[in-house]
This record gives structure tokens, sequence and C-alpha cells, in this order.
């Protein structure tokens, strides 16, 4: 009873709602019944950034325990839920976009990302899931603009901390120096663009609503073309 603790809170969750499915949409017609079309994973960071589970995790197979471990939820949860072929649809990690996008600074970390990626999608591909299971690469949905205004702004602020370290400049010379930095580095308007596109940090896909909305129809599109390919019915 250690582990899982947030599993059987959600589960139990799905339960009660279902029970009492009035109190959360009081137009329900009982005599019509339910279904439950489709489940939808979306996480992965906490996973991917583990060094300690994971100690090869730049290196081909080296999340193959994220790719077994979420096999088994994927059975766990249509098992416990009642609904053997649940459309099951896996939101991979995109955080900083497409990897063939990577610019010089992203090299590092390319690997890493490579590689949970395809260890998130691999479930898909197993024979007990080829029909039900469907992806969702959520770097396509990434905002590309926003990404770039971001690497401008981590150049001012490269150059505030250089300005910092110079002793040989005056505390107004710093500002002065930084000012004229930011002004050639970045526009007023991609400056607004970034304050209203963003309000987040990158792994949490910048808080960028653009952003998450791509990425939730790209979801309940996927969920019905998993459900056309298995019709699914809870009873």
């Amino acid at each position: 009873e250690a582990t899982g603790v947030y599993y059987r809170l959600m589960i139990e969750h799905v339960r009660a709602v279902l029970k009492d499915i009035k109190r959360v949409y009081p137009h329900y017609d009982a005599s019509s019944g339910y279904r439950l079309s489709g489940f939808v994973w979306f996480q992965g960071w906490n996973d991917m950034v583990d060094r300690g589970t994971y100690p090869d995790r730049g290196s081909p197979g080296g999340y193959q325990k994220y790719s077994d471990v979420l096999s088994h939820f994927i059975r766990d949860v249509r098992k416990d839920l009642n609904v053997p072929k649940l459309p099951f649809v896996i939101g991979v990690m995109g955080v900083g976009g497409p990897i063939e996008k990577y610019g010089p600074e992203k090299q590092r970390i390319k690997p890493v990302h490579e590689q949970f990626r395809l260890a998130m999608a691999a479930p898909a591909s197993m024979p007990e899931f080829a029909q039900n299971v469907g992806v969702v690469k959520t770097a396509d949905s990434w905002d590309m603009e926003l990404d770039a205004l971001i690497r401008k702004q981590e150049q001012i602020k490269s150059k505030s901390r250089s300005l910092s370290k110079d002793e040989s400049l005056s505390p107004a010379q710093r500002k002065q120096q930084l000012e004229e930095f930011a002004a050639t580095t970045m526009t007023d308007t991609e400056r607004k663009t970034l304050e209203a596109g963003t309000s987040n940090a990158g792994y949490h896909y910048l808080g960028s609503a653009k952003i998450m909305a791509r990425i939730g129809r790209e979801f309940a599109i996927e969920v019905l073309k998993t459900e056309a390919r298995q019709q699914t019915v809870f009873e």
C-alpha cells in the first residue's frame, strides 16, 4: 500500500463520478446510459529527468522501464474500470518542440529527449495495443515563435550575468550596456508577445494557452480515431 496511492485515488474518483453522474452533469439521462470513450495520459517530465531510475537515459533502451510500466498502467486502468479495450492515448512529451529543430543550445539534451519520447510511444506498437492505443506527439504543437523569443531572452539574461561580474564598469554603465544590448536583441513587440504568450517554465509548456489548446485538440482527434478502430462500451 506504500505505492500506487495516487493511482488508487484516480480510480476511486472515476468510480465515484460514474455512480452519481447527475451530480456533475445534471442533464444526464440514466436511461441512455454512458460509455467511457477514452483515456489520455499526459505526463513524463519528472521521469525523463530521473537519473536515479534511468542512469542510461540518453542511450537507446535507457528508458525501457518507463515503457514497461506504462504498458502495465494501461492494462491496470482497463481492468480496474472494467473496459478491456478502452481507447488509450499517450501524449508523448514534447517540451522544446520537434527534435529535428533543436538548435546548438539544445544539443546537450537532445539524446535524452529523443530516447524518452521513443519510450513513451513504444507501448502503442505492441501487438496487444495496436488498434486501441494511440499516440500524440505534443512536440508538433510547440510554439516555435515563443521558443525563439525565449532564446533571445536567455541571451539578455546571460549578458546581464556577464556584466554583473565586470568590475571595471560602474552600476550605471552596466545598466546602460544591458539596456542597449536588450534593445538590439529583442523588439518591444517581441517582448509583449513573450509576456502575453507565456506564464510558466518550459517543462510546463511555457504555460502557453496556445500550445495547450493545440495539444488538447490533437488529443480529442486521436481519441476519436482510436475509438473508431475499437468501439468501446461500458456496461
